[in-house]
């Protein structure tokens, strides 16, 4: 379906030039001369580039239907991720690149969002927090506090993150996806 300049807002997908964008900010802009036109802000879903672009009020814009599904992740071989459809349980093996550096952070039965547009996998996006055990790390010293600087820690993905001085292996922390930052101990 055909949007029209109107319809264009924040949240909306759409395609351009056979690529999948999602709207990030869309401005209307009505000058005192001339045709109405909106600048937007796309970012693209295979690759999470951002992109901006003005489109005239005779254009008309493809929709783009996506699909979210919830995944959960089962193990991973050669350069593909294997993962199970929630709804369905079925199989999905999506290469490695689609996912990313975002894959040192999938541990067994991690539930991820996955998108697809005509059944092909654009994007994986993890939950923003995940809690993971230390499987390595030098150990602490007494007196060491959380204002005292860090260490590097090894996780249960294989995966290392810098953590404060006082966490030890086997200690369960909260971990921010997006960054790798060290949130929180769990207990």
């Amino acid at each position: 379906m055909a949007l029209s300049i109107n319809e264009i807002k924040s949240g909306v997908t759409i395609l351009v030039d056979d690529e999948v964008y999602m709207v990030v900010e869309a401005q209307h802009v009505k000058p005192g001369k001339g045709a109405a036109f909106v600048r937007a802000r796309l970012r693209n879903l295979k690759n999470s580039n951002i992109q901006e672009k003005t489109f005239r009020g005779d254009e008309k814009i493809d929709e783009a239907y996506i699909d979210e599904r919830k995944l959960q992740y089962s193990y991973t071989s050669a350069h593909m991720l294997h993962f199970m459809d929630q709804d369905n349980f079925e199989e999905i093996a999506v290469p490695q690149d689609v996912v990313g550096d975002k894959s040192k952070y999938l541990k067994d039965n991690l539930e991820v969002m996955g998108y697809f547009y005509r059944n092909e996998i654009l994007n994986i996006n993890l939950p923003i927090f995940i809690e993971v055990t230390i499987t390595h790390t030098e150990p602490g010293i007494k007196g060491d506090t959380a204002k005292s600087g860090t260490k590097t820690a090894e996780i249960e993905t294989g995966a290392t993150v810098q953590v404060p001085l006082f966490i030890n292996s086997g200690d369960k922390i909260k971990l921010d996806t997006r960054t790798g930052d060290y949130i929180e101990r769990v207990n």
